[in-house]
């Protein structure tokens, strides 16, 4: 019996490989919606954009904003003894 609560998902590259990913945690932040993935080897932070009836997830480039959306993850996952 799997007791892996987490959903997981197929993302596909740029080059177009399809890799398997567990959501980890959804969440708000200034008005946006963002993802914490892990997959096999790597974890990932990727801005959720919605598109009418489907949603996409877009990497976040900037560094500074990445450490700062972490920042305020891990504030609030502390806060909620997780």
């Amino acid at each position: 019996m799997d007791k892996d609560p987490k959903d997981h998902i197929t993302i596909r590259d740029d080059n177009g490989n399809e890799k398997e990913f567990a959501v980890e945690a959804l969440f708000d932040m200034e008005q946006q919606s963002y993802a914490l993935i892990t997959g096999d080897e790597e974890t990932l932070l990727m801005r959720v954009i919605d598109d009418e009836d489907e949603q996409y997830l877009v990497g976040i480039t900037d560094p500074k904003e990445r450490d700062a959306i972490l920042d305020v993850y891990q504030v609030a996952v502390e806060s909620e003894n997780f």
